[in-house]
């Protein structure tokens, strides 16, 4: 039985707690805490600095009174506030630690957030230049230099609407200068041969001539008269 009213409906549904996601320290602020904490701990030991100063002088004040017991009691509360000097002195330094090695971490971490990021621009350099892109663009290279001699060595060539053949040139010369000697031959005047008069009378007759030797001095003078 409820005195109390209805009771709620189980909806089934339990209400768990969002655990708490621990935050990320940040290494300059964490830096930054741990100087304020050395500050903190100078101020302290110069507080300590200055009552073992005072407890010194009480003691000398009391040992000039005669006051043994008293001066040796303000003596013990400075040894006490030495050991908490020293106490001090080695938190300062393990604080003093950890902000040295802090920032060497932190030094390190750029540093290789540094050359992380010189790497991977170097990676996609190669991956978008490659090898196989720098040879294909070297042929490419190399082929325009090649059509741009032609095409210059084309562009030098001399221009003469008039250009032939010169073994034609040189055959059609020699035919012009054939012509031209033989129309010289065609022109010149007959030539008047100064030759001596044939003689009117017999050749004599050569003693001991054969018979054929006298049939070719008869031709030969045959020859002569007719001239």
């Amino acid at each position: 039985m409820n005195f109390f009213g209805r009771k709620k409906k189980d909806t089934g549904a339990s209400v768990t707690a969002t655990p708490r996601v621990a935050k990320q320290a940040d290494p300059a602020e964490s830096i930054v805490k741990l100087r304020e904490a050395i500050a903190t701990q100078e101020k302290r030991e110069e507080h300590l600095n200055r009552k073992m100063d005072a407890l010194t002088k009480e003691a000398k004040e009391k040992m000039a009174k005669k006051d043994k017991k008293g001066a040796l009691f303000s003596l013990k509360r400075k040894k006490m506030y030495e050991a908490e000097i020293d106490k001090i002195q080695n938190v300062k330094m393990t604080l003093e630690t950890q902000v040295m090695n802090l920032e060497s971490a932190t030094q390190n971490a750029e540093t290789f957030g540094a050359m992380k990021t010189g790497t991977d621009a170097m990676k996609k350099i190669r991956m978008d230049v490659g090898i196989e892109k720098v040879d294909d663009m070297m042929d490419d290279i190399r082929e325009e230099m090649e059509v741009a001699n032609e095409i210059s060595n084309a562009i030098a060539q001399p221009i003469d609407p008039l250009m032939t053949d010169d073994d034609e040139l040189l055959a059609e010369l020699e035919g012009l200068e054939q012509d031209e000697l033989e129309e010289e031959i065609l022109t010149l005047p007959d030539a008047k041969l100064d030759l001596p008069d044939a003689p009117s009378s017999k050749l004599p007759e050569i003693q001991g001539a054969t018979k054929d030797e006298e049939e070719e001095l008869r031709k030969l003078e045959a020859e002569i008269a007719g001239m």
